[in-house]
């Protein structure tokens, strides 16, 4: 009977290989050897995704539960945030890319900007029936915001900067 490792190796070399459905078995098996795995929760969720049959918000949970157990490891947060805004639930997203920013403060501006342009191109696609000038102009400023936050600009200087070029 093989263990934890080896489910784990086993599991990440079919996702390496993106074989969804080979090695959602050997995550789902590691996290029963030791629930306490949090990569193995997070193994189990990203093999999930490619497995149309798992429902989006099951994988949320494995997400939150790798989360649960590793709460600083910004990769499951940023990986559970772009779930999230593929779902179309936006603020919970936004909660996931800062809080992985929070917690890899160094590499802060990738997170901002991954929501940036996560959120300005989904959104559109996600609200398409409430799709106004209105709520265009709002999505683009947020984006822009988190792009902003990202490049470390005030809209002032952003303003001055694209006024001399």
């Amino acid at each position: 009977m093989a263990g934890v490792e080896e489910e784990m190796a086993a599991g990440e070399q079919a996702l390496a290989n993106l074989e969804y459905d080979k090695a959602y078995p050997h995550f789902e098996k590691a996290t029963k050897l030791d629930a306490g795995n949090a990569w193995a929760w997070f193994g189990k969720a990203e093999s999930a995704l490619g497995m149309p049959k798992i429902e989006p918000d099951q994988i949320v949970g494995f997400y939150k539960k790798a989360i649960e157990l590793d709460p600083k490891n910004p990769q499951f947060k940023e990986a559970l945030g772009t779930l999230l805004v593929d779902m179309g639930r936006f603020n919970e997203a936004e909660q996931q890319y800062n809080q992985a920013a929070e917690a890899d403060p160094e590499n802060a501006s990738q997170y901002w900007l991954g929501f940036a342009v996560e959120y300005a191109t989904k959104a559109p696609i996600v609200m398409a029936q409430f799709l106004d000038d209105k709520t265009r102009d709002m999505i683009a400023a947020k984006g822009l915001n988190y792009a902003l936050k990202a490049l470390k600009l005030s809209r002032e200087d952003a303003k001055r900067v694209l006024s001399t070029s």
